[in-house]
């Protein structure tokens, strides 16, 4: 090999058996980068030419994991499909020599192999996997706009059959290592510390019997299981009934917006229908079309937004360090407070002290930390050793003892400001200065709250989603005297919570309740029109949400939206105020989901409660406003809002912009976000399309400031080189 520079492969003799490490200079993980395919060759060729090696196990050195896929900086950056097309050929004729090696290559996994490492583990001749509950296996390049393009598409279905298959390719989703055991991805699963060991051995055994071939997926066929694999596979007809109902569920899904999971449809079948070859020049084919898509360019600009986000610490300042934390206190025992703890107690490991005002409200909080924890032992994510280890962790009262050594306290009360207020005064009474005070509210501005406080600068906003263990954005909320180190210490908090953190600040609903008013009072101004409710969520469905307006109404509940609407009216005035009548709603006793009465039944029955109509007073028959506007006027009511909060300071950047709305909002994720989105159709343009809004429709579309002045430029909001899209 070249020894000019430091290499990311270095062998090791072990007798007749070669270790070859991969641990890439200067990454805290393994990747494959654009210099991986030559020094790949020529490892390879001294070990073929080394007659002593008999066999050869691949592993990593770092201790953070196997090989996490290719270099995504290097996708993005091709500027042309043959470009990124030539990419994918690359990475394939390195797994083909991989395949085709005449000694027998054994993959050690520790931790993660996904994308481009599971393809190179798919090339080798077995795999060893560790039972670390680090160690998954996955190809997640959908997730990203793409599909496996060294070889993935065609190795995966050969060895684990294709309806698995499938299923890993078209979710992204991730496999332990048993479960990859099971369904034959890998052939041993043993502790860490000796896989190396175990996997020499493998590679000894496979070197002293040299097998013809490799047993592929469809050579193991002994179960009912795998005879239906046959029949759906081998033959043509089973073949096109298992890629049509494939294809219709992922449609049903994706309503057409996402194209890479029809190419991976597309591509898997071609190669089982005309062979490996032509397998693989779809894949690289189809790889290069997609690397120069909208869509990838969207998805992998969410990518590199939320790999930046984790190393922001929240402040400007590079001097401020987050404090420790070992023990929060949460207030409030409800499915908010409760949901604080569980994921406080599990996924950040720190001690949480739970309180409310009755034994009553203890008790459901640790009831529901309580549940979820034994999903976990159900979904055999944690054993029941490990439940109860956690649980230990949470513990409950109904007075303020076991907070004054608590560095934070969560309160996630019923939105109240009095009662807030004085929960501050309690707090900094029972914990002391320093104690960081973060509300949960979702409307009340939080400088209204630290009124209350002797120590402004402590208090702060941590804003979750409902439900807090499985929506992924927390929004932190400062005002002008929270000082930078209860900021900072607040975004560790939340990271160590599974979190990705939006920072932004105080204002009438923030940024993520402020910009889901307009999209939802549009869609209540399009149902005063007589548009149905079918409609109108059905067209934001298939606009990229993953729920419509209406539909969102009634689940967070009608009665909320509009005690909310009130304050954002007060605030903004009329360009928030709902259409006339949608009072009449909460008059009728009607509060969504919660009470079985809303726009849509809960009876038993589904669809949409058409007696709604009547309170309402309108006649559900225009057809008159096609799809395209619903979702665009919806949609640019939402968009307009986001630049009225980053021209006022509400939004340290479009990136955050962009997060919260997807991570918090359901903003379509290939749409890029507000901003991108207004990047990708243009400033002017949209300017174009508010101003013909305004003049139909009023105030309620009157153009942000920031996005007229961006226009008027020739401007956009984020600043990035092209990439020759």
């Amino acid at each position: 090999m070249n020894d000019t520079k430091e290499q990311a492969l270095k062998i090791e003799r072990r007798g007749e058996v070669a270790i070859l490490w991969m641990d890439v200079p200067g990454k805290p993980v393994n990747t494959l980068s654009s210099d991986f395919s030559q020094q790949f060759a020529e490892v390879f060729d001294k070990l073929e030419a080394d007659a002593e090696v008999r066999a050869i196990v691949f592993a990593s050195a770092k201790k953070t994991g196997f090989i996490v896929g290719a270099d995504l900086e290097l996708v993005h950056a091709a500027r042309t499909e043959e470009e990124a097309a030539t990419l994918s050929r690359d990475g394939q004729v390195a797994m083909d020599r991989l395949e085709a090696f005449p000694k027998p290559v054994v993959a050690a996994i520790d931790g993660p192999c996904l994308g481009g490492g599971l393809e190179l583990a798919l090339a080798c001749a077995a795999r060893v996997a560790s039972d670390s509950k680090a160690t998954k296996l996955g190809l997640p390049e959908v997730q990203l706009g793409l599909l496996p393009g060294a070889g993935g598409t065609q190795r995966l279905p050969r060895l684990i059959g294709v309806q698995a298959a499938l299923d890993m390719m078209l979710t992204g989703r991730q496999l332990n290592a048993k479960k990859a055991k099971k369904v034959g991805l890998v052939d041993e699963i043993v502790p860490a510390a000796i896989l190396i060991d175990v996997a020499l051995e493998h590679a000894r055994k496979l070197a002293a019997r040299v097998p013809e071939h490799r047993a592929g997926f469809l050579d193991k066929l002994t179960d009912k299981h795998a005879l239906t694999e046959m029949a759906l596979t081998k033959n043509p007809v089973g073949r096109k009934v298992l890629f049509d109902q494939a294809r219709s569920q992922l449609l049903a899904k994706s309503r057409g917006n996402y194209p890479s999971p029809e190419a991976i449809l597309r591509v898997v079948r071609i190669g089982l229908e005309k062979g490996m070859k032509a397998g693989l020049a779809a894949e690289s084919e189809e790889f290069g079309r997609l690397v120069m898509s909208p869509e990838a360019a969207q998805l992998m600009g969410i990518f590199f937004a939320t790999t930046a986000m984790k190393k922001d610490s929240g402040v400007d300042d590079p001097k401020v360090k987050a404090r420790p934390i070992e023990k929060v206190g949460v207030l409030g025992g409800g499915l908010m407070g409760a949901g604080v703890a569980f994921v406080t107690a599990t996924r950040a490991k720190m001690h949480v002290r739970l309180k409310d005002k009755d034994d009553a409200g203890v008790l459901h909080g640790l009831g529901h930390v309580r549940a979820e924890l034994d999903k976990g032992v159900k979904r055999k994510r944690l054993t029941r050793q490990d439940a109860d280890r956690l649980m230990l962790d949470v513990t409950g009262t109904t007075d303020y003892s076991g907070l004054k050594n608590a560095e934070v306290v969560i309160e996630a009360v019923f939105e109240d400001l009095e009662l807030k207020r004085r929960m501050v005064r309690d707090v900094e009474a029972a914990a002391g200065p320093e104690v960081i005070f973060a509300s949960n509210t979702s409307s009340l501005p939080i400088t209204a709250i630290a009124e209350a406080s002797a120590h402004p600068e402590t208090v702060i906003g941590m804003h979750y989603f409902s439900p807090v263990e499985k929506m992924p954005l927390l929004e932190i909320i400062t005002t002008d005297k929270t000082a930078d180190w209860v900021t900072a210490t607040c975004v560790a908090l939340g990271k160590k919570q599974g979190k990705t953190v939006i920072v932004v600040r105080d204002g009438v609903g923030f940024y993520t309740t402020r910009i889901l008013a307009p999209l939802m009072n549009e869609a209540a101004y399009l149902l005063s029109e007589g548009v149905p409710i079918e409609r109108i969520d059905g067209s934001m469905v298939d606009f990229g949400f993953p729920v419509g307006p209406i539909k969102l109404t009634d689940e967070v509940g009608i009665d909320v939206g509009a005690k909310v609407g009130k304050v954002l009216v007060a605030a903004f005035g009329d360009r928030l105020s709902p259409p006339n009548g949608m009072e009449r709603l909460v008059a009728d006793g009607r509060s969504g989901r919660k009470n079985g009465r809303g726009f849509y039944r809960y009876d038993g029955e589904k669809g949409v409660d058409k007696s709604v109509y009547g309170v309402l007073g309108v006649k559900p028959t225009n057809t008159s406003v096609s799809d395209h506007e619903i979702a665009w006027r919806c949609t640019l009511a939402m968009v307009n809002e986001a630049c009225r909060c980053l021209g006022e300071g509400i939004l340290r950047s479009p990136r955050d912009g962009d997060i919260g709305a997807i991570f918090g909002l359901g903003f379509p994720p290939f749409r890029g976000g507000p901003f991108r989105l207004a990047d990708s159709v243009g400033p002017a343009e949209i300017l174009n399309r508010l101003e013909a809004y305004e003049e139909r429709f009023g105030a309620r579309f009157s153009p942000a400031p920031m996005l007229r002045k961006l226009a008027e430029s020739d401007g956009k909001f984020h600043r990035e080189p092209s990439q020759g899209r």
